[in-house]
């Protein structure tokens, strides 16, 4: 059933790492799908504190698939996704259209929502840590400066900011972003990506990111997880290794693998 490759990890074997401790997520012959039917080869893969992975492939390929997997919103047809400790915390950031823009909170309102997940009846106000955890986590997303707007009249790279932040203070291990910069300017993307990178090797966290830019992708993530459930493919790896391997150029062409472009280097921006 087509192919699925992990660069530089043979096919179907999961990788081994001398440094356990920072291995949060795994997939293990995950085939993913609805009502039993495969959408893709099996997926082997792990992710790790301190990384940056991109998810890439055409619309309907079966990124958002995966995604509604790893979240538990989707049984898989087989095989296993599973957090390696019982205290690996995740949060995900949908996209922006999923909050609702008619919400009269302020940014920083927004970002104290992630410390609810500690409340209770017994401390039913923030305390010192929850008010610390908020300020850090706007400062980290660089949302200090919106954090006293209402949230409905911030522009679509200020809300990611804000949704970032509020990730943030949960002080999530792992983070799961569904097209954060899918509404966004091309500055205002690049910038995103680039925040994600920083804060995953700062903060020591894994960043897990749907994108639709490839090359924004290319230049920020450490690896790209590319899925086109049209050859059907899964592969993994750095962006020559993606962007060369035949699934990719079957769906995009040779522009973006350096050995096949005419210029010998991958072309400018473009949506997947």
């Amino acid at each position: 059933m087509g192919s699925s490759e992990h660069a530089p990890t043979p096919e179907g074997a999961p990788v081994n790492h001398p440094h356990q401790e920072d291995l949060l997520l795994c997939c293990e012959n995950l085939v993913i799908g609805y009502q039993g039917q495969p959408l893709l080869p099996p997926i082997n893969l792990q992710v790790r504190r301190g990384t940056f992975l991109a998810v890439i492939g055409r619309n309907g390929s079966g990124k958002s698939t995966w995604f509604k997997t790893l979240l538990g919103l989707l049984p898989p047809v087989s095989g296993r996704v599973f957090r390696t400790g019982e205290h690996v915390k995740s949060a995900y950031v949908p996209q922006t259209s999923g909050i609702d823009g008619l919400l009269p909170v302020r940014a920083r309102e927004l970002v104290r929502w992630g410390r609810l997940s500690g409340w209770n009846f017994l401390r039913p106000f923030f305390s010192r840590e929850d008010r610390h955890a908020v300020e850090a986590a706007l400062e980290s997303a660089g949302a200090v400066p919106i954090a006293h707007r209402p949230y409905r009249e911030l522009s679509e790279g200020q809300k990611q900011r804000a949704l970032l932040a509020r990730v943030l203070a949960t002080q999530a291990d792992l983070v799961l972003l569904d097209e954060p910069t899918a509404a966004m300017d091309a500055v205002a993307e690049r910038e995103t990506m680039k925040r994600l990178a920083e804060l995953a090797r700062a903060k020591s966290l894994a960043v897990v990111v749907v994108s639709h830019d490839l090359r924004v992708a290319a230049e920020f993530a450490d690896q790209l997880l590319f899925v086109d459930k049209e050859t059907p493919a899964v592969v993994m790896g750095d962006a020559n290794t993606v962007f060369c391997h035949p699934a990719f150029r079957h769906q995009y062409g040779d522009d973006y693998c350096p050995s096949h472009s005419p210029s010998g280097h991958p072309r400018g921006p473009a949506a997947g």
